[in-house]
């Protein structure tokens, strides 16, 4: 709710203190590449120390201390620092959290486990933008009390954190604690795990920023608040169906649960290349957070049991670092295809794409599994 309430908000705001749009991407850019980056990093680190938690306080403190001071210190220097470690915070707790969750769960449950928080993690992205558009109807351009607001839900988190306690393992020990050698994993990792994280990283090759899709709906004829209530009701649906969605992956088997996943994607994008109609590109994002719901959650549980328990955080940390990378890639080729060969072809391009890779994930043969708990 806390990083959300400032989603819509950020640009707004950072072009009234005087930010182009070219200093508004490079801000996102080196924010969200110093978030993916340091996901791997701290994931190794908090499985060499053996302990979770403290990453995880660490993370939601620096991420909920940073937005406030963002409206006290505007000089662009201090802005970008600020924004940095507002998303070097995402990379020092998710590795953490994602142990958390998968050593807590069993082999029976992860899907529930992770698709459930998935769903309290996406009702926040559907509040947050909520309480920051009803605020702004209000109060237009009054933006800097939304990151004084932005800060309360921030330490709430952090509060809330301090009542678990932490399951103790054995601390491993490395000789190479440079910021990128988390990713010696790779080599010294389970061949199902690579095989299955190159599966997961092409499909990202694919699958470009929610923006394209937003501005295709934009480029149909819908006007702004069409095109923000689009984002929340997204979020909605991603929401409510990533619980229920996980309940059925611990039945039917997480690879079958992420491949449909896949298959809806391919249909929001095939779709969307094909039709304008708006309530066809409304019944398109209602599927859109069906696919979320079914593989965003599913992929780290999925992940947790191809890797040792005492590397769940340098596991999903390098997954993280590997995605982030494939992700500035993927929203970049996708800008290079809808500027020259047009937007319909860019998603049919990807849709199409998108079934190759279910195929291939979908007839994949993992060996045994080795972290079901």
């Amino acid at each position: 709710m806390s990083s959300e309430l400032l989603y819509p908000i950020m640009p707004l705001y950072l072009n009234s203190i005087g930010f182009s749009i070219v200093l508004i991407g490079l801000l996102e850019g080196i924010a969200e590449a110093s978030a993916g980056l340091s996901k791997g990093y701290f994931g190794k680190w908090s499985d060499e120390s053996g302990k979770r938690l403290p990453f995880v306080r660490i993370g939601y403190f620096l991420s909920a201390i940073s937005k406030p001071l963002m409206v006290v210190f505007v000089f662009p220097f201090w802005v970008f620092c600020l924004r940095t470690i507002d998303r070097l915070g995402k990379g020092i707790r998710t590795g953490a959290r994602d142990a958390i969750l998968a050593n807590e769960a069993t082999k029976e449950n992860k899907g529930k486990v992770f698709g459930f928080h998935r769903s309290m993690d996406t009702i926040g992205a559907v509040v947050g933008p909520s309480l920051g558009l009803l605020y702004l109807y209000f109060h237009p351009t009054s933006y800097k009390t939304l990151f004084v607001f932005a800060l309360i839900p921030g330490l709430f988190a952090v509060a809330i954190s301090l009542l678990l306690k932490e399951k103790k393992f054995e601390k491993k020990h490395s000789k190479n604690n440079s910021f990128f050698s988390f990713l010696k994993y790779w080599k010294t990792s389970t061949k199902s795990y690579r095989q299955l994280v190159k599966g997961l990283l092409l499909f990202t090759l694919i699958n470009s920023s929610d923006v394209f899709l937003l501005l295709k709906a934009k480029s149909e004829g819908m006007d702004d608040t069409w095109v923000i209530g689009l984002y929340i009701f997204y979020n909605l649906i991603y929401a409510l169906a990533a619980y229920p969605l996980g309940l059925l992956a611990d039945k039917i088997g997480l690879k079958k649960m992420y491949t449909i996943g896949i298959c809806l994607f391919a249909m929001v994008y095939i779709g969307m290349g094909t039709f304008s109609h708006h309530l066809i590109i409304g019944g398109l994002f209602l599927i859109y957070g069906l696919f979320a719901a079914a593989t965003e959650g599913i992929s780290k549980a999925w992940i947790s049991n191809h890797c040792n328990n005492e590397d769940t955080g340098t596991a999903i940390g390098t997954y993280a670092a590997f995605q982030s990378i494939f992700s500035l890639l993927a929203s970049v080729l996708a800008g290079i295809i809808w500027m020259q060969l047009g937007s319909n072809m860019l998603f049919l391009f990807a849709g199409i794409s998108s079934i190759v890779v279910a195929m291939y994930l979908f007839r994949c043969k993992f060996e045994t599994e080795i972290n079901a708990n």
